[in-house]
């Protein structure tokens, strides 16, 4: 009988490069087949290679990185094109500030253009949200000012040129009005500008209000208003406001003359409080030589804030008290004046029990160099100003009517009551001071800028 000897293997691919001795003798066996032959049976166990897995991780990693590729330059292209949209979109803007600043230039915008360029604005903007799959607030803020800007377009739109040739037309008989009132006004006064040769005031004129506040807001009833009473050169037509909801004394905006005051086309806004607090209270403070002049609050003195250098000093009135205040408002203890004679200011103290003091200001020194006492109570005068080194005290006659009521002479150290009555826009007000460069009352009036021009008594 011949021996016939059959191997049989099940093998696995993985295992077909490994020499024999290292198949181990546990997965072998053996048996007798139906023919008398030895049959031997390896088995080994399945722990193929995922080949098949690995090539789908590589395909979707491909994949991936062309993505990663495709989005990196959609990207790349929305920066370039927010860029060129920011600096059209700043383009716009200035444009539309040019129509807003008068009726005269809603003709010389092209309207079709506009509103074809802010439709391409929006779907950019929306394209961009829509790519980032986010809300992001920069592009909610964008999306709103151009949406903005479509509506004030469709507005200035729906003007058609006649309409806006009324506009031109009443808006110049305006200005013709207002100059011909002023003009009326300067013819008042009877004295030669900077001049003293006068007996004093004979009579106040009427009220002429120019407007509400730059604030457009009635609120903002503390405050004043007026020119540099003594500009430098250039500054001449330089007007001036200041004003708070409270007694604080924090900012002051300058105007180039009285037209910018008018359209609130401001020069310049000062703050009191940046990196040092030169706060102050009250709000009766004037303008000279571009230096403000106010009451400092903390210490309690007298302060002047230099426009030009933006510096402050300030310096402590002798025995002046924080005490005694004007009938109308709290906190107005230090009341600064000027006229033809130079720089004041009016307070109380606590030895004159409560009545008025004047002092002159040597404003080289930044001291008092004189001081007047008066027998007036300050807590019942309203207000009070200078005019060629006379005071002149107010108090309230009834809710129309103002009444200058007394005065102290300083040339001759003499103080007199007189009877001047006056009107007021509205009962309560908060500022009022003489200027000397066009001899003209300032009031500050619930908010309402207001002026008076004098009449002066004959030397």
């Amino acid at each position: 009988m011949h021996l016939i000897l059959l191997l049989v293997f099940f093998v696995s691919p993985a295992y077909a490069w490994l020499p024999l001795e290292d198949w181990g003798s546990g997965n072998v066996t053996s048996s007798v087949g139906g023919s008398g032959q030895c049959v031997c049976h390896v088995f080994l166990p399945d722990i193929t290679f995922p080949a098949n897995r690995v090539e789908s991780v590589q395909i979707s990693s491909n994949q991936l990185t062309v993505d990663v590729e495709l989005h990196i330059n959609k990207l790349i292209s929305f920066k370039g094109q927010l860029v060129v949209l920011l600096e059209e979109l700043s383009n716009l803007t200035i444009r539309l500030e040019v129509v807003e600043s008068g009726p005269d230039k809603y003709i010389k915008l092209e309207f079709e253009l506009l509103k074809i360029e802010l439709r391409q604005f929006e779907a950019l903007v929306t394209e961009l949200k829509g790519s980032f799959n986010s809300s992001s607030p920069a592009f909610d803020s964008l999306y709103n000012e151009i949406h903005n800007m479509s509506i004030i377009v469709d507005q200035l739109e729906s003007y058609d040129q006649s309409n806006l040739e009324v506009i031109r037309i009443e808006f110049a008989k305006l200005q013709k009005k207002l100059e011909k009132c002023r003009d009326d006004q300067d013819d008042f006064s009877n004295a030669q500008t900077g001049s003293c040769k006068h007996g004093g005031i004979l009579r106040v004129g009427k009220p002429v209000v120019s407007q509400l506040n730059a604030n457009l807001n009635t609120g903002y009833i503390y405050g004043g208003w007026g020119k540099d009473t003594k500009p430098l050169p250039g500054s001449e037509n330089m007007y001036w406001y200041s004003a708070s909801t409270n007694t604080q004394v924090r900012y002051i905006t300058t105007y180039s003359d009285y037209y910018r005051l008018i359209l609130r086309q401001s020069m310049k806004t000062y703050d009191l409080y940046t990196s040092k607090d030169w706060r102050g209270l009250g709000n009766n403070y004037i303008v000279r030589a571009n230096v403000w002049y106010y009451q400092f609050s903390n210490p309690f003195s007298m302060a002047k804030y230099n426009l030009t250098s933006q510096t402050v000093a300030y310096r402590v009135v002798p025995m002046a008290s924080s005490r005694f205040s004007y009938h109308y408002s709290a906190n107005q203890n230090l009341d600064f004046a000027t006229d033809e004679k130079g720089l004041w200011v009016t307070y109380a103290t606590e030895e004159s029990k409560g009545k008025l003091v004047l002092g002159r200001i040597d404003e080289e020194a930044f001291a008092l160099s004189a001081v007047y006492e008066t027998s007036v109570f300050k807590q019942s005068v309203t207000n009070a100003f200078m005019i060629c080194g006379v005071l002149y005290v107010t108090r309230s006659v009834d809710i129309h009517k103002e009444e200058i009521f007394y005065t102290y002479d300083t040339n001759a150290r003499k103080e007199s009551y007189i009877s001047i009555p006056f009107e007021k826009f509205q009962e309560n007000y908060m500022y009022l001071d003489y200027n000397p460069t066009d001899q003209k009352l300032y009031m500050y009036n619930n908010g309402y800028y207001v002026s008076y021009n004098v009449k002066f008594k004959s030397a």
